[in-house]
């Protein structure tokens, strides 16, 4: 293989996927997940239970992604890993891991923030996705995350907006607790939304000052929403389900598009990119793309792959960083609560 190729190994374990990718000059090679879908029957993640299913998965994982990519770790020039935010068991298993194949084979290491990967996922090389140029916004929406960031540069990013109690993806999945969907209930919810009328019931929006946002309100208002009607008709969820769940998605893409709304009067800046679990919504994608319209933005979405957790962003962020020459010793810990 010749000299100037650059491979990278991805390893990504913040919660309850174990993922590795490995990528060549900013060109995906492979991108492998292990979902563990033992948290299904407790409707959310149980921390113990995840960082023991990446013990079992991350070997497997690991050579299956090497396998794909027809690469053989000799060829490997560095190893990039999640070093956080995320669930502290979880980073133990990934950091671990990356530290001792590295030192195996006598490569650097390479830290990476997991909130900085969703967003520089736009930059992976892909065909038919264009990257963004900075300065852009990036709204990251996921499980435990929702925030504005204003993007300077690869590594100069600034937080402008950020939840004050609970993320998106919690009102999805705790809205669709209460109307007795699974988990996650976040694609159940736009599924049925897509058949619904997004007007049938009103719920108020959070008055939050600036761009932060609050989702823990309305999570709160569709509680009584639900107890209420079903006092008086026991059958009114089952009866209304697909309206429900419209009203409950027009309500919270309302919410996000008011912030991105403000964010781009404030800052001036109309490149809009998204990333994170939740941005695999069609309601969402759609209201962006009614803002390139209405408002003379550019939005940039990451294909569907690159938007769950997944080891792809990390690897590509090990190759900016490569590039650097930002690397890690071996001194460098996980850490739950990383700060972009």
């Amino acid at each position: 293989m010749s000299s100037q190729n650059i491979y990278i190994l991805g390893i990504e374990s913040s919660c309850d996927d174990t993922a590795a990718s490995v990528i060549c000059n900013g060109k995906i090679l492979s991108n492998v997940i292990a979902s563990q879908k033992i948290h299904e029957e407790y409707g959310g993640v149980v921390p113990e239970l995840a960082s023991r299913a990446h013990q079992q998965n991350i070997v497997p994982v690991v050579h299956q992604a090497l396998e794909k990519a027809g690469v053989s770790k000799s060829d490997l020039n560095a190893i990039a890993f999640t070093r956080g935010p995320g669930l502290m068991g979880s980073l133990l298993v990934g950091t671990s891991f990356a530290k001792s194949l590295a030192y195996g084979l006598n490569i650097p290491l390479i830290d990476v923030n997991h909130m900085q990967a969703h967003i520089l996922a736009h930059f992976i090389d892909e065909e038919g996705f264009d990257k963004p140029t900075f300065p852009f916004l990036a709204m990251t929406i996921s499980g435990g995350h929702t925030q504005i960031v204003k993007v300077n540069s690869y590594f100069n990013m600034e937080v402008i907006g950020e939840t004050i109690d609970d993320a998106v993806g919690e009102a999805y999945d705790k809205s669709g607790k209460i109307l007795g969907l699974g988990y996650p209930a976040g694609p159940e919810i736009d599924k049925r939304a897509q058949q619904g009328n997004p007007k049938a019931f009103k719920f108020t929006k959070p008055r939050v000052e600036g761009l932060n946002f609050s989702f823990s309100g309305l999570k709160t208002a569709i509680l009584y929403f639900i107890q209420r009607e079903t006092k008086n008709n026991p059958n009114f969820v089952k009866e209304n389900l697909n309206d429900i769940c419209a009203s409950i998605q027009y309500t919270i893409i309302g919410i996000l598009m008011d912030k991105l709304k403000l964010a781009t009067k404030q800052t001036n800046i109309k490149q809009i990119a998204i990333g994170g679990g939740v941005s695999a919504n069609s309601g969402i994608r759609k209201a962006l793309k009614d803002g390139e319209q209405k408002f003379g933005w550019k939005t940039y979405v990451p294909k569907f792959e690159f938007t769950t957790d997944n080891a792809a962003m990390i690897a590509i962020v090990g190759y900016l960083k490569y590039l650097e020459n930002d690397f890690a010793d071996t001194s460098v810990t996980a850490s739950a609560r990383l700060k972009i």
